[in-house]
């Protein structure tokens, strides 16, 4: 079997396994307890925070561990529009992870926000003119992912921020994606949230970059626990297993995304020659990219029944977003870039391992070309 399928998940590393153990075994303490058993936890915790804020480049007390890269999004997002607000206006696009948009929708909802959705490019991109057009007085916060599940797109995040705050906005980046194939550090966001699955620690684990001068209102109140900003006994060991994760997809990013790159390159240009209609989906091939991402539409075909024969072959990819599945709607992401919806449904995204060979993914090539091109 081959498992095309990482922006859903990743197996966990051995190594993050391995640096979890303890804190599952022997130092099982509390970290909020005053005896030996607490405090050798508490400072395994506080060596993944710092772990984790020198990969973002970011301030030990910047970091939040959370559940998740949606719990992080949602605390990121909804702590400081309600926090200090310095109006009622907040930014997003279409393309936005559920995440994102659900946290937004609930802003806008029950505490009264309006919101402005800026117009996208086909591939997915924000123009920093599109932004700009947005921005108000009473703007609070901008989010904006640094790179798209679905599509593979990576936006300029660093030149968003900076026009938004030369408005004196927020911003905040959904960086599930992009952890381990993009620099995080340097951004200029003030937020930006991660996940552990993602990037090979276990699921149930994520954190969220909040820089730490900021106004943050808690969604969990409690013990007052991660700095009052996220209450509840932490899980020490997979925060450390995210730490050991995220620090060797960082040190192994600039040597995978060269070798990986052109892998998909050549993969895309296989699959388009499958069939005349086949539409690559996001940005072209190049640094605009994902370097592990290759999603295409197939009109006339069902993106699940193209799944299926792939599975029968042993290929596993998927039909977009993992958070969507089982929904028969097509994606609200390749809707919102101008697609149809009869085209969206006949989706399928593949997203590379970093270990996969040139000759594994020109096998997957041809098994897809088999596939969906015409009897």
């Amino acid at each position: 079997m081959l498992y095309l399928d990482s922006a859903a998940t990743t197996p966990v590393r051995r190594e993050a396994l391995e640096a979890a153990w303890p804190y599952l075994t022997g130092t099982f303490g509390n970290p909020s307890s005053h005896h030996t058993v607490g405090e050798l936890a508490a400072a395994g915790l506080e060596d993944a925070r710092r772990r984790v804020a020198a990969v973002l480049g970011a301030r030990r007390s910047d970091i939040t561990f959370t559940a998740g890269g949606t719990e992080a999004a949602n605390l990121a997002i909804k702590g400081l529009a309600l926090a200090a607000p310095r109006g009622k206006h907040l930014v997003t696009s279409p393309i936005e992870h559920e995440a994102v948009l659900g946290s937004v929708e609930h802003l806008q909802r029950v505490h009264g926000f309006e919101v402005s959705i800026l117009e996208t490019r086909p591939d997915g991109t924000v123009t920093p003119e599109a932004l700009q057009a947005v921005l108000r007085e009473d703007t609070t916060l901008v989010s904006l992912a640094l790179a798209n599940n679905e599509i593979g797109t990576i936006s300029d995040i660093r030149t968003l921020a900076e026009i938004a705050h030369a408005s004196g906005a927020l911003l905040h980046t959904d960086a599930v994606q992009a952890a381990g194939w993009v620099d995080l550090r340097g951004l200029g966001a003030d937020a930006l949230t991660i996940s552990g699955h993602k990037i090979g620690a276990p699921k149930g684990i994520g954190a969220a970059m909040i820089r730490g001068r900021l106004p943050l209102e808690p969604l969990v109140h409690g013990g007052g626990q991660e700095n009052g900003r996220h209450s509840g006994t932490e899980n020490v060991a997979f925060a450390v297993a995210l730490a050991v994760a995220l620090e060797l997809s960082e040190a192994e990013r600039e040597e995978k995304v060269a070798r990986l790159a052109p892998h998909r390159d050549a993969f895309i240009d296989q699959v388009l020659t499958a069939h005349d209609d086949v539409l690559l989906t996001g940005a072209a091939p190049g640094p605009g990219r994902l370097p592990g991402h290759a999603s295409f539409c197939v009109p006339g075909r069902s993106g699940e029944s193209i799944l299926l024969d792939l599975a029968e072959r042993g290929v596993i990819a998927s039909s977009g977003s993992a958070c969507a599945a089982g929904s028969d709607e097509p994606s609200h992401v390749l809707t919102a870039l101008g697609i149809s919806r009869e085209v969206a449904q006949s989706a399928v995204r593949f997203t590379l391992p970093a270990e996969i060979t040139a000759e594994q993914l020109e096998t997957v090539g041809a098994l897809v070309r088999q596939v969906v091109s015409p009897s």
